[in-house]
């Protein structure tokens, strides 16, 4: 321990009383909040009290700290340490505090100058080395917008924290390299003697590899995915196994564009408390792609867990694709938890202590076949389930949900003449380019509105003489409300979708032609079932 004689004048702290003060983030979802670290060396016992709600990884600090600050040549006070993070009343969870606290308690000893004030947010190691925390790319979004830019972390965070506008990065990669440049009378060791943890490499969620050239035929699937691309719209895609719908999902992302930055931002900072102690090293702006297995259970989906809540499948595919393949295998509860973040981009989740929110703007992709036997499509001769069987089958995919899916296409079996053409088919560059085109006609069309592509629009805008569609076309909608083959909500995204088919042809805006496919597009699905007797 260093004697509270050692140089006077790089005090940072309040001399008279003995309080060392630092700063740290406490994340709450991607959402993060300022916490001041205070450390107060008092007169009684040796010991270490942790005071403002920490959890158990949290308390477990004090003797990683202890560990890395002996390691380190620069040993804590053996008076007793009381260290407090506030908000007091705001849970703290994980090590990222552990470099705080351990500076602060410095600083409360005289040991270290942080008069400066910078956010530190690294783990320690037993031997002293700074390690990565899940959630440092949040934490650093977070300090930079309360006005806090100097940034204390890992090495092996650096490119993670770097990718915030703004900030002030400086990386360690052991704790003896920050105390010696606060002002501790500590030699850093060298960076040859220093041995880093391993960490697992992140894993994209984007399929590689693949292309639209791939898949043959299905001239109508591939239309549908186009338009869902290019506007933002959910899809369903029924039909017998081995049509190719999984192919035609896992091709979405290699023609919907790159993320904006501020998407990307968002989805790198969900991947960062997903992949844990695993650095991000650029944000990655192809569209995330995720594929949860049937069995999955509404905390993986959704997200939640006992603690620490993470972010499930349908925020990890924020600003991408969510692909449910045999989507009606899935447990209806499991499903209809998607109508909210379907309606509103986000999930909340509520527990009795927190509310926590996540982003979760996706475009819904999912797969079904048309009965339990899977050949119940076209004239169903092949078909072994009863009508009972049929009706159950379909009724996993609830009204309301279906509801939500703009575009619900039949893909019909592939016949030898698609299999054996030699025919290039087009590739995801070429749909891709068009893709592109339409999107920038929406988002020059929209942006006097703050919105960027067509399914953000909302209905009462769609009154406006700027993006109303023509009167035959309205006339066409009118009759599908009125024969009850639409809701409300389906009037409103046809509409959608025929601006979307309107910009990828080049219209000026969409004419009963347009308003037509698109309500094709939503019913043809729904009428293609086979009832067996």
């Amino acid at each position: 321990m260093v004697s509270s004689q050692h140089s006077p004048k790089v005090l940072s702290i309040v001399s008279a009383t003995r309080i060392g003060r630092t700063f740290s983030v406490a994340l709450n979802g991607i959402q993060g909040q300022l916490v001041t670290v205070e450390a107060d060396i008092g007169n009684a016992l040796p010991g270490f009290t942790l005071l403002g709600l920490p959890d158990q990884a949290l308390h477990e600090a004090k003797d990683r700290i202890r560990a890395a600050a002996r390691n380190s040549g620069l040993e804590l006070t053996r008076r007793h340490l009381t260290v407090n993070l506030t908000p007091a009343s705001l849970h703290k969870r994980g090590s990222v505090f552990d470099l705080a606290i351990l500076m602060a308690a410095w600083g409360a000893d005289y040991a270290v100058n942080n008069e400066t004030g910078p956010v530190f947010l690294a783990a320690l190691g037993l031997d002293g080395t700074l390690q990565a925390a899940p959630g440092i790319l949040p934490a650093v979004m977070a300090a930079v917008e309360a006005g806090y830019r100097d940034i204390v972390v890992a090495k092996a965070s650096e490119s993670e924290a770097k990718m915030v506008p703004g900030a002030k990065v400086r990386p360690y990669e052991h704790l003896s390299q920050v105390a010696y440049d606060f002002g501790a009378p500590v030699e850093p060791l060298p960076a040859a003697r220093i041995q880093q943890p391993v960490y697992p490499t992140s894993t994209a969620p984007t399929p590689t590899n693949v292309d639209l050239s791939e898949i043959q035929g299905q001239h109508e699937a591939r239309w549908a995915l186009e338009i869902a691309a290019a506007g933002g719209h959910h899809l369903l895609l029924k039909g017998p196994p081995g049509a190719g719908k999984t192919m035609l999902a896992q091709r979405l992302p290699t023609i919907m564009g790159q993320m904006d930055p501020t998407t990307a931002l968002e989805s790198a900072a969900v991947q960062s408390l997903v992949d844990g102690a695993t650095a991000i090293h650029s944000p990655r702006h192809q569209p995330p792609f995720q594929a949860p297995h049937h069995s999955t259970t509404v905390t993986a989906l959704i997200g939640g867990g006992s603690g620490t809540i993470r972010p499930g499948a349908v925020s990890q595919a924020h600003g991408g694709v969510l692909f449910l393949d045999e989507a009606a295998e899935f447990k209806r509860p499991v499903l209809d938890t998607l109508r909210q973040p379907l309606e509103t981009g986000k999930v909340v989740l509520h527990r009795a202590k927190q509310t926590v929110e996540f982003p979760a703007r996706f475009q819904l992709v999912m797969a079904t076949n048309p009965c339990p036997c899977g050949y119940g499509s076209g004239t169903g001769k092949q078909c072994r389930c009863s009508s009972l069987q049929r009706r159950r089958y379909a009724a996993k995919l609830s009204g309301p949900l279906l509801d939500r899916i703009d575009l619900q296409v039949t893909v019909a079996p592939l016949t030898a003449q698609h299999l054996t053409s030699t025919t290039p088919a087009e590739s995801s560059t070429t749909v891709a380019n068009r893709v592109g085109s339409a999107l920038r006609r929406a988002k020059q069309r929209l942006r006097s509105y703050g919105l960027d592509r067509n399914h953000e629009v909302p209905l009462k805008l769609f009154r406006t003489p700027p993006l109303r569609i023509t009167q035959e076309g309205q006339r066409i909608l009118e009759h599908a409300v009125d024969t009850k083959q639409i809701s409300a909500r389906g009037y409103g995204r046809i509409i959608r979708v025929a601006w979307t088919i309107a910009d990828l042809l080049a219209a000026e805006r969409p004419t009963a032609e347009h308003i037509d496919m698109a309500l094709y597009l939503r019913l043809n699905a729904a009428g293609d079932s086979h009832e067996t007797t």
